[in-house]
């Protein structure tokens, strides 16, 4: 029992030869109980590991540590790592997840540089996916194609597929000739047909000297003649060119999106993510030996 309590004392009390007694009782009035000590370590170490104080080099300056430190600490939740090795092991866990995690903000990276490089104002890709090679396209019907959801795609054709009908009923109203057809078929249009054919009537005000004005065209009447030329030669035809960019939106947002993915970029991704994956398997493997191993010595 003496040199039990000798061993135990550290310092000058032990070392001018003091009785055990008065060591023993120096030891428990001024230190805690060694058992104190040792929760009190374990509390600090798991502490460390838990407020990721090992994570420095693991998060980058611009990566929200708190979303890593919440990471590491459900892994330590998981697997209550014994001891620096499992410690260790469950912070290179930790690390192998983050990395993923990049992985994935690099994919999607990619696949955004990818899209602005097809919907660009050089991009082939609406003649591409319509098959309609050596024609210049506007840019808009692929951006539509790209954001629209397919609730909003059904109701712009349901919108377009009844203004196409109205445009061919004014039409048929003013072949027929009969008096009064110019009202009547401006009173079949949509508001959006009747407000450009104003404006096509309106005077437009005097071009600059640096401008062109364009050579044989000439203004349209504010009679039947004038808007049966207008809708079946501008209108209607654009009004079925925008029917077959809404109905193929699907043909071209496949496109478009086949076009944005980088597959050399996206090879060299998913040849880390496999080594990513090896350290993980690994990683893991190490951890659940080792504390089988740590059980069953303490029930040997």
């Amino acid at each position: 029992m003496e040199k039990d309590s000798f061993e135990l004392a550290t310092g000058p009390a032990g070392e001018t030869g003091h009785c055990a007694n008065t060591t023993q009782m120096a030891t428990e009035t001024t230190s805690p109980p060694l058992r104190e000590l040792h929760d009190g370590y374990d509390a600090s170490r798991l502490n460390a590991l838990r407020h990721g104080v090992l994570s420095v080099h693991t998060v980058l300056p611009w990566e929200d540590k708190a979303e890593y430190e919440a990471l590491l600490n459900a892994l330590v939740g998981e697997y209550a790592p014994h001891g620096p090795t499992e410690e260790h092991l469950v912070e290179e866990i930790a690390g192998v997840i983050w990395r993923k995690r990049r992985l994935r903000l690099a994919e999607a990276a990619s696949h955004r540089r990818g899209i602005e490089r097809a919907t660009g104002p050089f991009s082939d890709t609406l003649n591409t996916a319509l098959n309609l090679v050596g024609r210049a396209l506007p840019l808009a019907p692929i951006i539509d194609a790209v954001s629209a959801t397919p609730s909003v795609t059904a109701k712009d054709l349901a919108e377009l597929k009844r203004r196409n009908a109205s445009l061919r009923l004014a039409l048929g109203i003013l072949s027929v000739g009969k008096p009064g057809a110019y009202e009547a078929a401006l009173a079949e249009l949509d508001e959006r047909t009747r407000t450009s054919w104003q404006e096509q009537l309106a005077p437009e005000p005097e071009q600059t000297d640096d401008e062109d004005p364009d050579e044989g065209s000439e203004p349209y009447t504010a009679d039947a003649t004038g808007l049966a030329e207008y809708l079946e030669g501008y209108v209607l035809p654009e009004c079925a060119k925008q029917l077959t960019y809404v109905e193929n939106r699907t043909v071209i947002r496949t496109q478009v999106l086949g076009e944005a993915l980088d597959c050399n970029k996206l090879e060299r991704l998913g040849r880390y993510e496999v080594q990513l994956d090896r350290k993980l398997e690994r990683m893991l493997a190490m951890l659940l030996r080792l504390q089988d191993f740590r059980r069953s010595s303490k029930v040997g």
